[in-house]
């Protein structure tokens, strides 16, 4: 039997990038995977690469700037498919870079609702499914500008600590009714990460220098085969936990810095 057999997940932001490397893992490890996108379009590709293979996909659209829109994620899954066993939320606002004196109020109250309140909305709503089974997974994608105060998204970087909290609260909570709670700092080559590099050749090769095994991840290979890991019984007796699937490129934080001075 495949470690995700019979297992309903919600893979948020599974249109392109780390998701949809996550939504593809979990399929070809025996899960109905749930194909959650703002972008119909990029989401429907997804499925169709999952089905491809000969696995199980349906693609619902989610918009995580909407906490209700997660509630009615979850709710439409129960519906379609009797429960959910793992949440990956995973999709999140894109931020403006600016230096923290430049940050408005709105800046701050857009990276918390993508990358804190909607996860919460999610969690909150898939826990009694969850605590009913006696089982469940969630799983959360936060990041290492957070952990290392990267410059200029002091907004994103606030939003994915405060979820890094929240999953070590929820870990807590929830343990008692089987259900694990863990976070996932990745490093990977995303269509994001393609942006910053062409954006800034000199910093994207020196990141690659600092990286002791001197790549970016494959989202499929290198960061989906953690989830699915976190998702299975495998890791039962795991939860609170911050893996960093980075390589090691946090082991001794980023030195490299864009030049801050007008």
């Amino acid at each position: 039997m495949k470690a995700l057999e019979g297992k309903i997940a919600i893979v948020t932001g599974a249109g392109q990038g780390i998701g949809r490397g996550i939504a593809l893992r979990f399929a070809a490890d025996g899960a109905l995977v749930v194909v959650s996108d703002i972008n119909v379009e990029t989401a429907a590709e997804t499925v169709a690469a999952i089905r491809s293979r000969g696995d199980r996909a349906e693609a619902i659209p989610c918009d995580i700037s909407d906490s209700p829109s997660m509630d009615s994620l979850v709710d439409t899954v129960v519906e379609r498919f009797g429960t959910v066993h793992v949440l990956v939320n995973n999709a999140y606002l894109g931020n403006r870079p600016a230096p923290l004196e430049a940050k408005s109020p709105a800046d701050f109250a857009r990276s918390l609702q993508g990358s804190f309140y909607a996860p919460l909305a999610a969690m909150q709503r898939a826990f009694p499914h969850m605590q009913r089974q006696n089982w469940g997974r969630i799983i959360n994608l936060c990041s290492l500008n957070g952990v290392n105060a990267h410059l200029f998204s002091a907004d994103y970087n606030v939003s994915k600590e405060a979820l890094r909290c929240l999953s070590r609260s929820a870990a807590r909570e929830w343990a008692q009714h089987g259900i694990t709670v863990n976070v996932i700092c990745p490093g990977a080559r995303t269509p994001a990460y393609e942006r910053f590099a062409a954006m800034a050749p000199e910093n994207a090769a020196l990141m690659l220098r600092q990286n002791p095994m001197g790549r970016m991840g494959e989202p499929e290979q290198d960061i989906g085969t953690v989830a699915s890991f976190l998702a299975s019984d495998a890791s039962s007796y795991m939860t609170g936990n911050t893996l960093f699937v980075d390589g090691g490129s946090h082991i001794n934080g980023v030195s490299w810095a864009p030049d801050s001075r007008g």
